[in-house]
C-alpha cells in the first residue's frame, strides 16, 4: 500500500516553482507582447486540471519568485526545481509523479502552441523541461 506523506511548505513551493517556472521558461523562450495573454490563459487552463497533492501544492502558499533577466537564469532555477519536484513526489506521493509530469508538459505545450505555433526556441525549452522531469539518475 502506498502511503502518501504531507508536503512541507518548502516542498510545495518547489513543485510550484517547477510548474509555473516551466510555463514561464517556454513563454520567455519566444517572447512577444501579443502572445502573452493567450499563453497565460493556455497555461492556467492546463494547471487548473491538477488534482490531489499536486493541486494542493499549486494552489497553496506564495507564488514562486522567478528570475526575469535572462533565459539562462530562468533555466538555472526552473530545471533543478522540476528535478527536485519529481524526487519529492517519488518519496512522498509516488502516485502523483506521472500526473505532475503530464500536467507540466501539457501546460508548457499549450503555452508554446497558444500563439503562432511552436517556435524553435520554445521546442528547445520543452525538451529541457521533459529532460528535467525524466526519472532522476
Amino acid at each position: 500500500m502506498i502511503m502518501e506523506q504531507r508536503l512541507t511548505d518548502e516542498e510545495r513551493l518547489t513543485l510550484k516553482t517547477g510548474a509555473f517556472g516551466a510555463v514561464f521558461l517556454v513563454s520567455n523562450a519566444d517572447p512577444g507582447v501579443l502572445g502573452v495573454l493567450r499563453e497565460s490563459l493556455a497555461a492556467s487552463g492546463a494547471l487548473a486540471d491538477a488534482s490531489g497533492t499536486v493541486k494542493e501544492a499549486l494552489t497553496s502558499g506564495p507564488l514562486p519568485r522567478l528570475p526575469r533577466d535572462s533565459q539562462l537564469e530562468i533555466e538555472s532555477v526552473v530545471l533543478p526545481a522540476l528535478r527536485q519536484s519529481v524526487r519529492i513526489l517519488q518519496e512522498k506521493s509516488p502516485q502523483d509523479v506521472e500526473a505532475y509530469r503530464s500536467l507540466v508538459l501539457t501546460a508548457a505545450d499549450r503555452v508554446a502552441r497558444a500563439h503562432d505555433g511552436v517556435a524553435p526556441a520554445e521546442a528547445v525549452a520543452i525538451d529541457q523541461i521533459r529532460g528535467a522531469l525524466a526519472e532522476p539518475a
